[in-house]
């Protein structure tokens, strides 16, 4: 069985899936769906649609260097069996797809602390030019004017014999 990459967005085509587009030079081009198939006879540039690996990787939103990208390169070169090779290659999988989604865990969190730090720079920034507009909550114990004063409410209960002279 074999998993063939979309020409587009570069997710996974599963066998008896997505089209298949073969062009006059005999280039094959595949597509995860419909959606990708009709982006790519628009001509549109994968790098420029948002929703695709290609533009995730050129604006830094997706890993682009690593060393287990390279487990998945298609080759071409038949092996002989053998049960010992197929079983420790099982076990090496489990291991890389552990330490691939350690790395890309790693990857979101960088990401995440560099926009943490630029929102706290905008907030202070903020803060720095509406000072005037912000008081200290000892200033407001200190001096009971700024606050709002505190409305008492009585609430009577009605007399049941009125209720009973509009019911007849």
């Amino acid at each position: 069985m074999r998993l063939e990459k979309c020409w587009f967005c570069s997710s996974t085509v599963y066998p008896g899936h997505g089209i298949q587009f073969v062009r006059n030079d005999a280039k094959i081009f595949r597509f995860c769906r419909s959606k990708c198939h009709k982006n790519f006879k628009m001509k549109r540039n994968p790098r420029k649609v948002k929703w695709t690996k290609a533009y995730r990787r050129l604006h830094g939103k997706d890993m682009t260097q690593d060393s287990t990208f390279e487990f998945e390169r298609k080759r071409n070169r038949p092996e002989r069996y053998d049960r010992n090779l197929a079983e420790n290659t099982l076990k090496a999988i489990k291991k890389i797809d552990k330490v691939r989604s350690d790395r890309a865990a790693n990857h979101i969190e960088k990401r995440l602390k560099v926009r943490k730090g630029k929102e706290r720079r905008e907030a202070q920034k903020e803060l720095e030019q509406s000072i005037h507009l912000v008081k200290a909550p000892q200033v407001l114990r200190q001096d009971q004017s700024l606050t709002l004063p505190k409305i008492k409410v009585e609430v009577s209960q009605p007399k049941s014999e009125q209720n009973q002279a509009m019911e007849e």
